[in-house]
C-alpha cells in the first residue's frame, strides 16, 4: 500500500489483484469503518460479493452512526457527524455509492449539489442566561500567552506528549477562553483527555481554525447519518452479494504467531445461543473492527433514565479486544482506553417536537425556520452557564424520511453527566427524557410556569448514556493501539477509531473509513494509490492565516512586545521589505 495525491490516481482503476479469486474475507462489525472495508473489497479489490461475510452482534448495521425509530419508544440519534471538504477517502468512496434517493447519481453528488445550495454556518454559536446571545462574537478571546501555547503544542514532537493530558500542556489562558469553548463542545474533549490527539486535530484541521467560530467549514448530510450514509451502503453491497450475519457475536479471533509471521487462523462466534467457529487460512481475510465507542451504550425513555452500564460484557468490542490483545502486544492495549469510563462518558438526547410550542423558542435563537428544509442551527449551540455542559443541534428537517410534518428531530448533548442541573437539580445521567428536555427548554427561555407541560406534552425525548463515547481521546502511547495492518500480519488487519494509522485524526468519518481503505488495497495489494490525508499542516498560507485567525485578526506588529523583541521585529520587517515573503504576509495580514 502507498500514497498518492492529485487526480492522476484518483480516477483511475486499479486492475484485478492477483489471487482474490480465491480469497475470502470476514469482517467483524457493521459500522462505518467496516462497510467501507467492504465496499472496497468489491469495487477496487473485485473480489466476488458472495465471499464477503460480516459478523454483526447487533439485529441492525451502523454501529455508532445511526439513526432509528424505535416502536414504542421514538426516534434516536446516539450522534452525529460533520463531514469536511477534505475528506478524501469518504469522498473517493461515495462517488461510486449511488444514492438511494435520486437514480443516476451518487451519494456524493446529491451531498455536494446539497452544501453548494444551502451551505452551513451558525448564526448563534453559544447563549447564557436562558436563551440570550452569549456575544462570543466569532472571537477565539485568547490572549498572547494563550495562543503562544497553543502554538507549542502544534510543535510539540509526538513521542514528548506520550499519555499527557490536556491540563500538561494549557493553563487557564487557554482553558478560560471561547477558543477552548468552541473546541471542547464541537470535539467532545475534557480537560483530563490527550494532549496528544489535541495537537494532532490542531494540525489535520489547521485550514478550518478560522470557521470554528461559526461552523461554515462544516457539511452535514440531508437525513441523519445512518440513512444518508450507512442505507445507500448496505443497498450497494446487498447488490454484489454480501453477505450479512446479524445478531451474531464474534467472542475472539485467534492467531497462529510463529516468529515474524501473525495469521489469524481461527474465530469464535456465538449466533443463535450456540458457540461455533470458523477455521481460517492464508486465503481468508479477517478484519477486526476492535474497541468500540459506541460499546454499552444504553436508552432510556420519556419517563426512564438510561442506564450507566459500567461493567464490560462478554461478547462485546472490548471484551474480544482484550482476548486478542493478551496474545501479542503488537494487537494494542485496550486498558488504556476502557479502564475508566467516568473520563470516557457524555449523555446525549433525541428531541421529537409534537406540536407548534417549542419551534418558535428553536427559531429565536438560530435565527432561522426550522420547517425551511435548510441549515437550521447549522452545528450545535452551547449553553455557556450550563452546569451539563449542554449544546444542541437542529439540522436539516425533516431528519428522518418517516418524518410526520410538523415535528421536528434534534439532539442534545452533555459533556458533564455527573453535575446536577440548573433547573433539573438531578444529574443529567439520572434524569428521564422529560426531565432532560425541561432542563433543555429552561435554558431555551420558555417561561417557568410552562417548562413541564411543554416537556411532558409537546415533545418526546430519549436519553442515551454512552460509556466509552470518548475512550479513544484517554491519554495513550505508541502502541497502545494496534497498526490498521500489524508488522508480519499475513491476512488480517484492524479497523476503526482504535486502529493506528498515523496519516489521519480519529473521531472523524473519515479516520473509519481510511482504516478500511487502507485495510483493504495492504491485504490484496492493490495498485493504486490511497488518497494522502490533504496537506494544510505543510501549506504556509493556511499556517498564516490559522496564526492571525487565532489571534482574531490581530497582527503580528500588534502583540505585547518586550523592546529587544520589538527591535527584531523591526530588523526582520525591515529585510524582507520588497520580498514576495512581504507580501505573502500582508495578503494573510500577518503584517
Amino acid at each position: 500500500m502507498y500514497y498518492s495525491s492529485g487526480n492522476y490516481e484518483a480516477f483511475a482503476r486499479p486492475e484485478k489483484p492477483e489471487g482474490v479469486e480465491h480469497k475470502s474475507a470476514y469482517i467483524i462489525g457493521s459500522g462505518l469503518a467496516a462497510l467501507t472495508a467492504a465496499c472496497y473489497l468489491v469495487r477496487d479489490g473485485q473480489m466476488n460479493g458472495e465471499r464477503v461475510h460480516i459478523l454483526e452482534k447487533e439485529p441492525i448495521p451502523g454501529g455508532a452512526c445511526d439513526g432509528y425509530l424505535y416502536e414504542n419508544l421514538g426516534y434516536v440519534m446516539r450522534g452525529g457527524r460533520e463531514m469536511d471538504n477534505h475528506f478524501e477517502v469518504m469522498w473517493d468512496l461515495f462517488r461510486s455509492i449511488p444514492s438511494i434517493e435520486t437514480e443516476g447519481v451518487s451519494v456524493l453528488d446529491e451531498y455536494y449539489w446539497l452544501n453548494k445550495k444551502d451551505p452551513n454556518y451558525s448564526l448563534m454559536r453559544a447563549t447564557t442566561n436562558r436563551g440570550e446571545d452569549a456575544h462570543t462574537d466569532g472571537k477565539f478571546g485568547l490572549s498572547d500567552k494563550g495562543a503562544i501555547e497553543i502554538m507549542e503544542l502544534f510543535f510539540t514532537p509526538d513521542e514528548k506528549l506520550y499519555d499527557k493530558r490536556i491540563t500538561d500542556v494549557f493553563d487557564d489562558e487557554v482553558l478560560n477562553s471561547n477558543f477552548w469553548l468552541y473546541w471542547r463542545t464541537m470535539f467532545a474533549f475534557e480537560n483530563w483527555h490527550s494532549a496528544l490527539e489535541m495537537k494532532l486535530y490542531i494540525k489535520r484541521f489547521i485550514h478550518h481554525i478560522g470557521g470554528l467560530p461559526d461552523f461554515k467549514a462544516l457539511r452535514f448530510t440531508k437525513y441523519n447519518q445512518y440513512e444518508s450514509m450507512i442505507l445507500p451502503m448496505i443497498k450497494y453491497l446487498e447488490s454484489y452479494n454480501v453477505k450479512f450475519h446479524y445478531n451474531t457475536k464474534v467472542v475472539n479471533v485467534e492467531f497462529d504467531i510463529k516468529g515474524a509471521k501473525k495469521q489469524a487462523s481461527r474465530i469464535e462466534i456465538i449466533a443463535e445461543g450456540k458457540t461455533d467457529y470458523i477455521d481460517l487460512t492464508e486465503n481468508d481475510l479477517i478484519f477486526i473492527t476492535n474497541g468500540g465507542c459506541v460499546e454499552n451504550s444504553s436508552l432510556g425513555s420519556q419517563h426512564a433514565p438510561a442506564p450507566f452500564n459500567k461493567e464490560i460484557k462478554a461478547g462485546g468490542g472490548w471484551d474480544m479486544w482484550r482476548k486478542i490483545a493478551a496474545q501479542d502486544s503488537a494487537f494494542g492495549n485496550p486498558d488504556k482506553f476502557c479502564y475508566d469510563p467516568e473520563k470516557s462518558n457524555w449523555m446525549s438526547a433525541t428531541v421529537t417536537t409534537l406540536d407548534d410550542r417549542i419551534p418558535p423558542y428553536v427559531e429565536n435563537i438560530c435565527k432561522r425556520n426550522p420547517f425551511s428544509g435548510g441549515v437550521v442551527t447549522g452545528g450545535i449551540v452551547t449553553v455557556k452557564d450550563s452546569n451539563w455542559l449542554l449544546s444542541w443541534t437542529f439540522n436539516r428537517q425533516p431528519q428522518f424520511r418517516s418524518q410526520p410534518d410538523g415535528q421536528l428531530v434534534g439532539w442534545v448533548y452533555g459533556l458533564f453527566s455527573d453535575k446536577p442541573g440548573n433547573f433539573i437539580k438531578k444529574t443529567m445521567r439520572e434524569c428521564t427524557g422529560k426531565e432532560i428536555c425541561m432542563e433543555w427548554l429552561y435554558h431555551l427561555g420558555v417561561p417557568v410556569d410552562q417548562i413541564e407541560d411543554m416537556a411532558e406534552n409537546s415533545a418526546n425525548t430519549i436519553p442515551c448514556m454512552m460509556p466509552y463515547i470518548t475512550a479513544f481521546f484517554m491519554p495513550r502511547s505508541a502502541g497502545d493501539r494496534p497498526s490498521v495492518v500489524p508488522e508480519g500480519a499475513v491476512n488480517f488487519a484492524f479497523l476503526g477509531q482504535f486502529a493506528e494509522t498515523k496519516r489521519d485524526t480519529i473521531f472523524t468519518t473519515e479516520y473509519s473509513m481510511r482504516t478500511g481503505m487502507e485495510a483493504v488495497y495492504t491485504l490484496l495489494n492493490i495498485d493504486r494509490g490511497v488518497p494522502e490525508v490533504w496537506g494544510s499542516v505543510f501549506d504556509i498560507r493556511d499556517l498564516l492565516n490559522a496564526t492571525v485567525q487565532l489571534r482574531d485578526g490581530k497582527k503580528i506588529t500588534e502583540m505585547h512586545l518586550g523592546i529587544k523583541e520589538k527591535l527584531a521585529l523591526k530588523e526582520v520587517l525591515k529585510k524582507i521589505q520588497g520580498t514576495d515573503i512581504e507580501k505573502l504576509l500582508k495578503e494573510y495580514n500577518v503584517i
